[in-house]
């Protein structure tokens, strides 16, 4: 039989997602994506607009189609009527609509509390996002005036949004852009000026592949080989490893001399020197743990030592906060700096070979505004100061330092080759100046060297054996050695590998401050996001995070995005061995055991690890059971079907660690559908033999509710595999990635639980208990759910 041709069924999806106003780029990518297309195809048809809608309806239907809640799915068709009626009709009411069925899941929904919840009545007219704009702008104005056009819009708008949650935010964001130009007039060429950041030079634009994405399979033994057989001894650094062409044609094979290579072992007694150079500029993420495990790693590996190295060459962008939190997460995750030491350490010595490299006639003093060095790089063309005398060049370097030159009026470039087909010759900036006091070095220097200038330097400097780094420097690699070998210094083995990437986040440390900055999270230290302590405060141990990059391997195969479902198994892996069992009620349903009396309490044993012994008294815990117990609401419902193992009128099931009960009455509210408790029997001789196993917590005496606590569940932060891809990747964020629900209970076993403590919620998930709890009440993050689909060999 030949293959059916789906393509007319595509041309009719196509069709239908048009009529609904979708833009044809949109349309197009959704009906190459067979799940979101019969998403969408399904929402179309409960919400009745197969014959087309308007552009702002069919965008919150796509919304729908893309982030509603799987465990709300039956009051979908209620939210889209909603939609069509327009009594839902703003991106924030929607946003708060499903946050709200998420958390309702397959309960009964009561609309007056939903309707309340996404603003449904209210209308917000222009007028009144116009008044709140001006408030904002007014409370915000000496701010404003300092930044100017600088000034961060997003905490505006947030503003504007915590006084009309249902307002326009198109609307509001024309209004707040009006009312900046009513107080700033035209920009100027300063507001366009970026703030003075370390900038590293981009390598040449290459065509870019679209990311694969890694498809889990079963973990290999991968981890049994040793990951650092790839790397040469120390002694081997004799032979050219890199060559370096010269548009003139000729070409520099660098290496080290036999007599430089000698002074080096000699200094180092032969042992392996790695170093980890982070910039003090923001928290480390996971793509941190990688570059530790290879740095630290190999070092221990060869019996040497690894420098922490802050690399602090940009005064404006670097804090304490951070310089304290990678000294300390860098403990967490395993490792032992052989040396913690700054750049900033060596301004004096690298100051003094800048001196030498234009006294060698490699460097000069340039006036080129950033701009115009931009515009001669692309043209090719040598700076008009490029060949200035070098008693010149040394006498402008000392003003320079001395402060005599004015910030912005002067760089010092490294003379390489602008004809050169490596954007990364073309001239380097090695030394500009910042009137700007530094964290460790204070107010000695006013001149600052680039990373370009200073990392290679001080590699040669400390003795690095292997100098590693990700893949995105191996354009540079040719600068490096230029450098080293224009000044006759150690020249360190370099080695590049991928980046580690991961689906579903973002790594880059730019996106990462603008998610914390305006408050798309709840700081660096958010448990969804991949920051090191953002995965510890959500219960991920360091030794499944290393596992999970030793798995990975150290490669150098670029572009591959991995699936966090791999880091997920990893963890779950040793969880299952590490964290004690409990059994907590995520939302309680009463059920009242008729035949037991109501003043009695029968101890039942409960094990913390599933293959506890009987006879070692210390792998259970001791849980009551009385004549109040609370189940999951989930595992009741009124009908019962033969695929349903929960509990359902006149139907049976085992209280896990206790006993079979029958469901012999259910207790209506007044509107005869919300279930307000449910009577039941139970079986004291255990005869019965229901199939369904349901985890419970019962009142500890009578009247006295259970230990109650917080449960934060998790998602993925962004909907999409690959967010930094998208041109709006802040509209790719999960309004689902976290969920509250602050009236769980769990059995008394959990109350002396302290910060940082891990357990496995029997058929929940594994959690971690979070450092917001108090003496009142304990807070659980879910660190990941039970189920484990990336050992399976699928998704």
């Amino acid at each position: 039989m030949p293959a059916k041709d789906d393509s007319s069924d595509k041309e009719k999806c196509l069709d239908l997602f048009l009529k609904i106003g979708l833009d044809e780029r949109t349309a197009r990518n959704t009906v190459a994506n067979n799940k979101v297309t019969a998403n969408l195809t399904s929402v179309i048809n409960e919400a009745g607009v197969t014959d087309g809608c308007s552009r702002t309806v069919g965008n919150l239907l796509y919304t729908v189609a893309t982030k509603y809640p799987a465990n709300a799915l039956p009051h979908r068709p209620t939210l889209l009527q909603y939609i069509v009626s327009s009594k839902v009709k703003a991106t924030a009411q929607l946003d708060a609509a499903l946050s709200f069925l998420a958390t309702t899941g397959m309960e009964n929904l009561d609309l007056k509390t939903f309707e309340e919840a996404c603003g449904v009545g209210i209308e917000v007219s222009t007028e009144d996002i116009k008044q709140a704009v001006s408030e904002v702008v007014e409370e915000n104005k000496v701010t404003i005036l300092e930044l100017r056009y600088r000034t961060n819009v997003g905490e505006l708008l947030g503003h504007v949004r915590k006084r009309l949650p249902w307002g326009d935010a198109k609307v509001a964001k024309q209004l707040v852009d009006a009312k900046l130009y009513e107080l700033l007039g035209e920009r100027t060429a300063a507001d366009d000026e970026k703030p003075s950041r370390k900038k590293k030079e981009k390598p040449a634009k290459v065509e870019e592949k679209p990311a694969k994405v890694e498809v889990p399979v079963f973990p290999s033994p991968e981890e049994d080989l040793n990951p650092y057989l790839i790397f040469p001894n120390p002694e081997e650094n004799f032979k050219v490893h890199t060559e370096v062409p010269f548009s003139d044609g000729s070409i520099l094979r660098c290496c080290n001399t036999r007599a430089l290579l000698d002074k080096h072992l000699k200094a180092t007694g032969g042992k392996v020197l790695t170093r980890f150079p982070p910039e003090p500029n923001g928290y480390l993420h996971i793509g941190h743990a990688k570059a530790m495990f290879i740095d630290f790693g190999l070092a221990k590996d060869r019996d040497g030592g690894c420098y922490l190295r802050y690399d602090d060459t940009n005064p404006e962008a670097e804090k304490k906060e951070y310089i304290d939190h990678i000294e300390e997460i860098v403990q967490w995750m395993g490792w032992k700096p052989f040396k913690i030491t700054y750049t900033s350490d060596y301004f004096q010595e690298l100051y003094e070979l800048a001196v030498e490299l234009i006294k060698r006639g490699h460097a000069y003093v340039d006036h080129q505004t950033p701009d115009e060095i931009k515009e001669y790089r692309e043209k090719k063309m040598n700076s008009p100061w490029r060949d200035r005398p070098i008693s010149e060049s040394l006498k402008l370097f000392e003003d320079m330092k001395s402060g005599l030159v004015e910030e912005g009026k002067a760089t010092l470039r490294m003379k390489q080759d602008m004809q050169s087909d490596n954007y990364n010759m073309y001239d380097l900036i090695a030394y500009r100046i910042k009137f700007t006091p530094h964290p460790h070095a204070g107010d000695k220097w006013c001149i600052y060297p680039s990373y370009d200038y200073a990392h290679c330097i001080v590699d040669s400097l400390e003795n690095i054996t292997h100098s590693l780094c990700t893949l995105e420097f191996e354009t540079r690699r040719a600068s490096y050695y230029w450098l080293l070998h224009a000044l006759g210094i150690y020249q360190p083995y370099v080695w590049e590998y991928s980046r580690l990437n991961v689906s579903n986040t973002v790594m880059s440390k730019r996106k990462l401050n603008r998610l914390v900055t305006e408050k798309w999270v709840d700081g660096w230290d958010d448990p969804r996001l991949m920051t090191l302590a953002g995965l510890r405060r959500r219960g991920m141990t360091s030794t499944a995070i290393n596992a999970f990059v030793r798995g990975i391997g150290i490669t150098r195969s670029d572009g591959t995005l991995i699936s966090v479902e791999r880091l997920e198994y990893h963890v779950r892996e040793e969880l299952n061995r590490t964290a004690p069992r409990a059994m907590v009620v995520l939302h309680p349903l009463k059920v009242v055991i008729t035949n037991l009396e109501a003043n009695l309490a029968i101890e039942v044993d409960a094990k913390l690890w599933p293959d506890a012994k009987a006879d070692d008294a210390s792998a259970f815990y001791k849980i009551p059971f009385s004549n109040v117990v609370y189940i999951e609401r989930s595992d009741f419902r009124m009908q019962d079907s033969k695929d349903y193992y929960g509990l359902a009128p006149g139907k049976s099931a085992i209280l896990r660690y206790a006993f079979p009960i029958k469901c012999t009455e259910v207790i209506l509210a007044d509107d005869n559908e919300t279930i307000l408790e449910i009577r039941a029997e139970y079986d004291p001789s255990k005869k019965t033999k229901p199939k369904g196993v349901l985890h419970w917590v019962s009142q500890s005496s009578p009247g006295v509710d259970p230990l109650k606590v917080e449960v934060r569940l998790f998602e993925r932060l962004f909907l999409s595999e690959n967010p930094a891809e998208l041109d709006n990747w802040l509209g790719d964020l999960n309004p689902n990635s976290k969920v509250i629900i602050p009236g769980a209970y769990g059995v008394s076993s959990l109350r002396n639980a302290k910060v940082g403590d891990n357990f496995q919620f029997e058929r929940l998930g594994y959690f971690v208990v979070d450092q917001d709890s108090t003496p009142e009440k304990l807070v659980f993050n879910r660190t990941v759910t039970l189920k484990d689909s990336y050992s399976k060999g699928g998704k």
